[in-house]
């Protein structure tokens, strides 16, 4: 069954690509360019999964999210 992800994508101060996918607590990767990273996220998505069901485990619920932007003065 094919499922969508939400995925975050940010840059660091490196330059690297770091890649976190909010429903799945811990489900992070990175890669040096935006593509490795968005591969690699995938990569770790199904692995995510495929322990979850190895180990019987139910996928976390999401109860709500809300993205919201909040303005800081520095």
């Amino acid at each position: 069954m094919r499922r969508d992800f939400e995925v975050l994508l940010e840059q660091d101060e490196d330059g690297v690509y770091v890649a976190r996918v909010p429903e799945l607590p811990g489900c992070v990767s990175d890669g040096r360019r935006r593509e490795e990273a968005l591969k690699n996220v995938k990569e770790a998505i199904e692995a995510y999964l495929e322990t979850l069901q190895d180990e019987g485990w139910a996928r976390p619920k999401v109860v709500g999210e809300e993205i919201v932007f909040v303005e800081v003065n520095p």
